[in-house]
């Protein structure tokens, strides 16, 4: 199984709570203040909406043409 590209954490916490520490090292993370139960589609396309703006670099430093 691939590493994940984005981490969804809901209920309004702002941490990992070493749930795949290492394996999200690279991974877009995202924060609702939702709970598990409550998340829906709309909450989903929202968090698909927000990981398609983010500029994806893998760890490396932003380009000075940027």
């Amino acid at each position: 199984m691939p590493d994940p590209d984005v981490m969804v954490r809901t209920s309004g916490e702002y941490r990992l709570s070493n749930f795949l520490l290492w394996q999200s090292a690279y991974a877009e993370l995202v924060f609702l203040d939702v709970f598990w139960p409550d998340f829906n589609e709309g909450h989903f396309a929202t968090v698909l909406d927000l990981y398609a703006r983010r500029e994806r670099r893998f760890g490396a430093r932003p380009s000075a043409s940027a």
